[in-house]
């Protein structure tokens, strides 16, 4: 049974690979989602742009910062 909950449909916009590790770029209702992966699995799921797929989350802790006052 997997643990994760946390789903997000989307389909692949972009892959970025390089011998070991890949970049998936997802595009979602709720916006882009990046996913780093293993080049291995990318083939093996034979993942390619425009294919559905779905971003899992599974997080203890989600930080958020604002801007420095100069930013403002």
């Amino acid at each position: 049974m997997n643990s994760i909950r946390n789903e997000i449909v989307g389909t692949i916009r972009r892959i970025t690979s390089d011998k070991v590790m890949s970049e998936v770029i997802l595009d979602t209702p709720a916006g882009q989602i990046a996913a780093v992966i293993t080049t291995s699995s990318v083939k093996r799921l034979k993942l390619r742009k425009g294919t559905p797929a779905s971003a899992l989350f599974k997080a203890t802790n989600v930080s958020l910062k604002l801007p420095d006052v100069a930013d403002r």
